[in-house]
């Protein structure tokens, strides 16, 4: 069971929750926090000074003020002017895992949720249903547009997935025993002003990049044996030498893994593709590290605005933006692009026999043989769609509102093109361990390491030695899938 009030959420537990079986449970001190907010917004509902949201209108129309006996009303009215999301719906997990979000940034109290709604919440994901959220409409702005289909479906007037499936969401709600709560004021800007999507697609998103990054490092030292590369480079004097992040630990996992197996050094050193593994695939560990930690503070904060604060104040914030979190997905997004193009260069020198030694494109039968090179044409193409992912999007936002917004972050948009990465990146290592696994098979007399063996040993229980020319595709995917099994 993943906790929600007890301290902060990491992303392991985050993810969790979101598996099948997975549960949350509420901490006690959490109904509390919420009634002692909800007091500060019932004053503030009564009261004169204007509040951003409450008894004011939203963005351009700030200056405009609601009367309190409209204040009930406008909730709906809020909701349903700003649901303006587009395109196809989001995967089934991704309205659910915004209810996690919501319910894990609610509980510190700040937002003014009411508590029949935190409850209904709370049942909803229970219940395991799972709001349909279009592709296309937030900027990172509170992820405004897309939150308020998200919300319709809560209340019963847009889309549920369940079980698959898309349906009407009053009907799902009603066959999961869920009665829509009367909302009462701010709880429409609970719903729709807070980046729950952004934490959701990057969680997605950095459990995925963890995963292609786990990869990666498994199909580097395979093409290590398999090229039979000098592995001084990994001696922990040498990369004690400058402490870049990251360098030290992913050479000690190199050298420790490659211990036991290789011969004498073949050359002084490799190319560079060989040489700087370690200071390559430690950066994109550092800049994962540093993205989780960013996202932890990211959905376990206050994202809401106007927020409760202290016992007797609303207040507006800027917290609804999240430019932290969208430069740290688009610093992985670059630093597995870096990392795919290693792996491209790999390939291709250990397909030339004047490096190896070994027969040309990795073919025992020569002649004629294409072996391994038409693949170099496939990891081309998937290196040019990593490299297109990678492509910064936060730079470039169009104000909106008259103006009034003029900046946003567009974290969703770097979290969706993080996890629209991970296909071609898990594909790429797939033929990367492929390539590494038919140099080991041709190179004779050069011991494995036990680890470098294992990894060979579980590839070829599977995918066989290519012997003679043959469709490699599919051997590509499932090289992919033997790589990636058992790291969610």
């Amino acid at each position: 069971m993943t906790r929600i009030g007890d301290g902060p959420v990491t992303l392991d537990a985050f993810a969790a929750a979101l598996r099948p079986g997975g549960t949350v449970g509420i901490a006690p001190a959490v109904r509390a926090r919420l009634a002692a907010a909800r007091a500060v917004v019932d004053a503030a509902a009564a009261g004169d000074a204007p509040v951003y949201g409450l008894n004011t209108g939203l963005g351009a129309n700030l200056g405009h003020r609601i009367a309190p006996a409209d204040i009930a009303a406008f909730q709906h009215q809020l909701i349903a002017g700003r649901a303006v999301a587009v395109g196809e719906p989001l995967p089934e997990g991704t309205g659910r895992a915004v209810l996690l979000a919501r319910l894990v940034s609610a509980a510190p109290g700040h937002s003014g949720m009411s508590l029949p709604l935190f409850d209904h919440l709370c049942a909803v994901f229970g219940a395991g249903l799972s709001p349909v959220v279009p592709r296309y409409g937030s900027i990172g702005a509170g992820d405004l547009t897309q939150n308020a289909v998200w919300a319709q479906a809560l209340l019963g007037a847009g889309r549920m997935w369940r079980g698959g499936e898309t349906g009407d969401a009053r009907a799902a709600l009603a066959g999961a025993g869920l009665a829509v709560p009367p909302l009462r004021p701010k709880d429409a800007m609970a719903l729709v002003n807070h980046g729950g999507l952004s934490v959701a697609l990057a969680a997605h998103a950095l459990g995925r990049a963890r995963r292609g990054l786990a990869m990666a490092r498994d199909a580097a030292l395979l093409s290590c044996a398999g090229y039979d590369a000098n592995r001084d480079i990994f001696a922990a004097e040498v990369n004690a030498l400058r402490p870049a992040p990251g360098q030290a630990e992913t050479a000690a996992w190199f050298a420790a893994r490659l211990a036991g197996g290789g011969g004498p050094p073949r050359r002084v050193q490799e190319a560079l593709s060989f040489r700087v593994v370690a200071p390559v695939l430690g950066a994109a560990a550092d800049a994962l590290d540093r993205a989780v930690a960013v996202w932890r503070d990211e959905a376990n904060g206050a994202s809401d605005s106007p927020a409760v604060v202290g016992e007797e104040a609303m207040r507006s914030t800027p917290n609804f933006q999240a430019p932290a979190l969208a430069l740290a997905l688009e610093g992985v997004a670059l630093a597995l692009a870096m990392a795919a193009a290693g792996a491209v260069q790999r390939m291709q020198r250990m397909m030339d026999p004047d490096l190896t030694g070994l027969p040309r494109y990795l073919s025992p039968r020569g002649g004629a043989a294409a072996g391994m090179v038409p693949l170099q044409k496939t990891v081309a193409a998937l290196l040019a769609d990593i490299r297109r992912h990678a492509q910064p999007v936060a730079f470039d936002p169009a104000p909106v509102s008259d103006g009034v917004e003029d900046m946003a972050p567009m974290t969703p948009a770097a979290a969706l093109k993080l996890a629209d990465m991970a296909a071609p990146f898990d594909l790429l290592c797939g033929a990367e361990v492929l390539v590494a696994a038919q140099a080991v098979d041709l190179r004779q007399g050069v011991p494995l390491a036990p680890a470098v063996a294992d990894l060979h040993a579980r590839l070829r229980a599977e995918v066989p030695m290519l012997d003679r020319d043959r469709p490699l595709g599919e051997d590509v995917g499932r090289a992919a899938e033997i790589l990636g099994a058992d790291r969610d």
